[in-house]
């Protein structure tokens, strides 16, 4: 590939990156967004990440796993509730941690 090639493919990738989020804040930055609305937009992240991690943790080898056996599962459970009562990403991500590093020092797998 040319240079030119590879500098409008970089181009090209920023503008589809950037673009639809830029977009949205350009046109309702001096809009007043009904309440509704922005209670709704608050549980997005949260509906993102429900749906990218449960895949993750449901699943081993391409298939259904809910055993006792799944680590990942058994550290969901309170690193839910840590998150769930103390609202701190910091704090739940280092109670999932621990607790998957304690199930496979503990667990035999």
């Amino acid at each position: 590939m040319d240079q030119r090639t590879i500098f409008l493919t970089i181009l090209g990738m920023a503008a589809v990156t950037y673009l639809p989020r830029l977009l949205p804040t350009w046109l309702l930055s001096s809009r007043e967004l009904p309440r509704w609305l922005v209670l709704w937009l608050r549980h997005v992240p949260v509906a993102v990440l429900a749906a990218m991690l449960f895949p993750a943790i449901m699943t081993q080898h391409g298939r259904l796993h809910l055993g006792l056996d799944n680590v990942f599962l058994l550290a969901s459970i309170p690193t839910v509730l840590v998150a769930w009562r103390t609202r701190s990403l910091f704090g739940s991500v280092i109670t999932g941690i621990i607790v998957v590093a304690l199930a496979r020092l503990v667990l035999p797998l």
